[in-house]
């Protein structure tokens, strides 16, 4: 890494396991002191135990960031624990998969409610902090990273809604971009193929059935993979943004 993450402060939301857990644990490693949130909040527990016995600092909050107080609160414990807010890593989010033609719609609001609007509550309760964050030592510069998915790049029959959440994210993330990259917040994209977490097993029978079938025998990523893509973004010096990464597995050819 070209820097380390000594003296700021990281919220991970969707931290209880996969991909948050393990941006979480690769973050504390740089030196960051960080919040956990998610709804499971015994797991949350176990994970700022194994922050602090690495010699970390970490708190963890019960959060369901798809309520606005829940994810404005989560900033704000956040900011009263650490004193400050130099990075936002918007993970938490649900992957539900399935035809448009005959679709449950109560699946549809659950994935927009957490994926889009559960994201924009979080950014837009950070951002004042993030700004004052970028005008002081040590670093200078905040960030903002979304977990989005390479479904936000290329959309497909049997994912539509989904595909419709991840390109919002992309959207959001694009625009917000715009409008503070000149003041040092950067705003980052990464976008998995797939990796495995409990993410698939969300979903159907039947649907899980169509995503192995789908993938074959691809050997999928593992979260330590995106932590690793997310560290790398958040790590660059200050005149340096990546504004988007994707990360596919090798074998996964689309």
């Amino acid at each position: 890494m070209s820097a380390t993450l000594r003296q700021t402060a990281v919220l991970v939301t969707g931290a209880s396991s996969g991909i948050g857990e393990a941006t979480a644990l690769r973050l504390a490693e740089q030196g960051a002191s960080i919040a956990v949130a998610a709804r499971r909040k015994d797991r949350l527990d176990e994970l700022v135990k194994k922050i602090e016995a690495s010699g970390g600092k970490a708190i963890a909050i019960e959060a369901d960031v798809t309520k606005r107080e829940h994810a404005e609160l989560a900033i704000e414990k956040t900011v009263a624990a650490f004193g400050r807010l130099d990075t936002l890593v918007n993970n938490a989010g649900v992957m539900l998969l399935g035809p448009i033609v005959g679709a449950d719609p109560d699946e549809w609001q659950r994935m927009l409610a957490l994926n889009v609007e559960g994201l924009m509550y979080c950014t837009n309760a950070a951002l004042p902090h993030l700004l004052k964050a970028a005008e002081s030592e040590p670093r200078r510069v905040a960030d903002v990273v979304n977990i989005s998915s390479v479904a936000g790049r290329i959309a497909r029959a049997g994912s539509g809604a989904y595909n419709a959440s991840k390109f919002a994210v992309g959207a959001f993330s694009e625009s917000l971009r715009q409008e503070v990259t000149k003041r040092h917040v950067r705003i980052s994209l990464v976008e998995p193929g797939l990796v495995a977490t409990e993410l698939v097993s969300h979903n159907s029978p039947d649907v899980q059935e169509m995503i192995k079938k789908r993938f074959g025998p691809v050997e999928a990523l593992q979260a330590d993979d995106i932590a690793d893509a997310v560290a790398f973004v958040v790590t660059r010096a200050r005149h340096v943004a990546v504004n988007e990464i994707l990360v596919r597995p090798t074998e996964q050819d689309a």
